[in-house]
């Protein structure tokens, strides 16, 4: 067994078929198994051995490809790194792995030197000539080179987790794992020959590595590959490229949906997403405007990554479907570790041979991982019915906000719902009296405009009002892992940082009087009328919940840092808006002394 098996076997059924397009330039099937083999040939005069780790440090292109096919066919470890890698990060990478070598580019090898790299043996450039150059040595090898035969539990590749809540560990996935899952991915996806599959989701991760590239070779399939995603350039080569079938992630859809009419996306039969879970609202609306099902998927760099689909026989929205033939799928207890019965939210836990060998170099956090054969993914759900998996959110990620449990997913997935919202991420921060407090980072589409005011109302007809973010920022941008996921580490990171107030200037008291009563009427359900300035906050109906509210969401608004127990000690309507005055005009104040005004 050898998971490059596939691309040799293309190039005997079918050597002319074109295999690789990368802008403009077409590569066969025999071509590019050529390629791979002089690289492979490079290798092996470089005293590459079976299981030797071999590093790609370099960007979606065609010699990332055929680099990658070649360390395969020697039976050594493709390791990848993101290209965006600092030389510190590619360092720990390539130390944690033992790479004997790496592969980068012309421009990335200027960023990360080769002093820098002290455990490397050598380091070939990708591009250029000289004797580091890849291909400059590739001219002197011969393009015949069998893959060397391995046990399906030999490992034949490390992908860094992408290191969302810590430091990255390295994925060991064997033969076995990558060739059920290419297997898996032409049965249940319905890849064919001709098809052409578009990919500009990052080669380095799993996703685009696995679930896209091998699989399309697999098939005997045309990839095309960008470097990565950009609107205009992917609308073109939908167009020109013919391409029938289209990988992306949920933002992918969520920006296609406001630039993309039906007629650009007429020629694709097939879509499908993966990597974060796909927002309901963003999923009915897509299926409105173009007529087509995105299809989902479910897995885990861990699980190589397919283990479930939704669906080859009966679609249903919002779930991420059932497991795919091979795999097991369970919810159970987090704690107790006790399978839970259908419906009952608890640990997704998975089994099957796309789970990986394990984490390389960490037998104990292998262990936690992996326990009985089943892995332990981290992400919470439930089972429904008849079978059908549901994500709910992130283990890690679930916010305890005075006692009451709120998974991001479900917020986020109201929050996208408005019209003016692009991205939204739900994230908690630490806060000294609820624990964790509820917050929001929000993109807005181009041109949209929406208040937090108006955000928050739009929320509280569709959720509890404990699942109101306390704050909300809008930004140009989140922060994410090259994969797409949402660093939401950062985002409470950034939280944790000193308060920055926006407004120049501050408001008196009867302003302040005036928002904490629209607030109130809005929370209570209560006409402003009913709300007497001097009447305690008690008697009015205010729990000690929605005092902590009231009071982040007025030191959000007054850019201030109001104690979350506030209304303890300003009872009132009146006394609470002095004393938001007063610290609104001692910001102001300072920041009018800090410019020298």
């Amino acid at each position: 067994m050898n998971v490059v098996r596939h691309i040799e076997d293309a190039r005997e059924r079918s050597p002319r078929q074109t295999a690789l397009l990368f802008e403009g330039t077409a590569y066969s099937y025999q071509e590019l198994d050529t390629l791979a083999g002089q690289a492979a040939g490079v290798l092996r005069g470089l005293g590459i051995q079976p299981g030797d780790r071999v590093a790609l440090h370099l960007p979606n292109t065609p010699e990332w490809v055929y680099a990658y096919l070649a360390i395969l066919k020697c039976g050594a470890v493709a390791v990848s790194m993101a290209p965006a890698l600092a030389s510190a990060e590619v360092r720990t990478l390539a130390a944690d792995c033992g790479a004997r070598g790496l592969i980068t580019t012309g421009e990335l090898a200027e960023r990360v030197a080769r002093r820098a790299l002290p455990g490397l043996e050598w380091r070939l450039i990708a591009d250029g000539d000289g004797e580091a150059s890849l291909g400059g040595r590739m001219r002197r090898q011969a393009g015949e080179f069998a893959g060397i035969e391995r046990r399906a539990e030999d490992p034949a590749a490390i992908v860094y987790t992408s290191g969302t809540t810590g430091a990255p560990k390295g994925a060991v996935l064997t033969h076995g794992n990558l060739v059920f899952n290419a297997r898996s991915k032409v049965r249940y996806l319905g890849i064919r020959a001709e098809d052409r599959l578009l990919l500009f989701l990052p080669l380095h991760h799993c996703f685009g590595q696995n679930a896209v590239l091998n699989a399309g070779l697999a098939a005997g399939a045309t990839v095309v590959l960008h470097r990565k995603f950009e609107t205009g350039r992917v609308l073109d080569s939908i167009r020109a490229d013919g391409i029938s079938m289209f990988f992306g992630i949920p933002a992918t859809y969520a920006i296609l949906h406001g630039q993309a009419q039906p007629e650009d996306l007429r020629g694709v039969r097939y879509f499908f997403s993966a990597a974060a879970p796909l927002a309901g609202d963003v999923e009915r609306r897509w299926q409105e405007k173009f007529g087509a099902v995105i299809h989902q998927g479910y897995g885990l760099t861990e699980t190589s990554p397919f283990a479930s689909y939704n669906h080859e026989r009966r679609h249903k929205p919002g779930s991420v479907g059932t497991p795919i033939e091979g795999v097991a799928i369970r919810v159970v207890d987090p704690e107790t570790g006790r399978e839970l019965p259908p419906g009952a939210q608890g640990e997704i836990v998975i089994r099957g041979p796309n789970v990986m060998a394990g984490y390389w170099g960490r037998p104990e956090e292998t262990g936690q991982a992996i326990r009985d054969g089943w892995f332990h993914s981290g992400d919470i759900g439930w089972l429904d019915g008849d079978g059908y998996v549901h994500i709910t959110d992130r283990l890690k990620d679930m916010i305890n906000s005075g006692g009451l449990k709120v998974w991001p997913a479900e917020v986020e997935g109201v929050l996208s719902g408005h019209a003016a919202v692009l991205e939204c991420a739900v994230y908690g921060a630490a806060d000294a009296v609820m624990g964790e407090q509820v917050r929001a980072a929000i993109v807005r589409r181009p041109g949209a405009q929406a208040s937090t005011a108006e955000i928050r109302a739009y929320g509280r007809e569709r959720l509890a009002d404990y699942k109101i973010p306390a704050a909300i920022e809008f930004r140009d941008a989140l922060p994410k892992t090259p994969s797409g996921k949402v660093l939401k580490r950062v985002l409470r990171d950034e939280a944790a940082a000193p308060v920055k107030g926006a407004r120049a200037e501050s408001r008196d008291a009867a302003a302040w009087q005036a928002w904490i009563t629209d607030w109130l009427a809005a929370r209570l359900g209560v006409p402003r009328s009913h709300l007497r300035q001097r009447m305690a906050f008690a008697d009015l109906g205010v729990s000690s919940i929605l005092a902590v509210q009231l009071a982040r969401e007025a030191a959000e608004e007054s850019g201030t840092r109001l104690e979350a127990t506030a209304l303890w000690r300003h009872p009132t309507i009146e006394l609470l808006a002095l004393a938001i005055a007063r610290l609104e005009a001692g910001r102001v104040r300072a920041m009018a002394a800090g410019s020298g005004e």
